[in-house]
């Protein structure tokens, strides 16, 4: 089921990249942050991941699949997603953006002659 969703899954970071810019982006991914978190805790938890889904559009992931979307992005194990580990989770779910900035990092590095 959760390979099915993946599947139907549409990209749209790259495509907002290319109109908001990368500070826009990233406005546009903090703004998706405090839609998804715990108003008290200032973290995305479990709970707030599951009340507030529908707002993404996954209402109809399981339990078990919003722990693992959690799991995926907790960078420093407290079980919670701070904006940091939220915005690096948004780009390493999203390969074509991914790649692009690969490839821009890959450019920049050439212009300071590093290989």
């Amino acid at each position: 089921m959760a390979g099915r969703k993946m599947n139907e899954f549409q990209d749209m970071l790259p495509v907002m990249a290319d109109k908001l810019g990368g500070e826009g982006l990233i406005g546009e991914l903090c703004k998706g942050f405090r839609l998804l978190m715990d108003s008290e805790k200032g973290l995305i938890t479990f709970q707030s991941l599951k009340r507030n889904s529908a707002l993404l559009g996954l209402q109809d992931l399981g339990d078990d699949e919003l722990q693992s979307m959690l799991n995926e992005g907790d960078l420093d194990g407290d079980g919670a997603l701070d904006q940091m580990e939220f915005c690096v989770l948004m780009f390493r779910l999203s390969p074509e953006l991914m790649q692009q900035s690969e490839a821009l990092l890959g450019r920049s590095s050439a212009c300071f002659g590093r290989k």
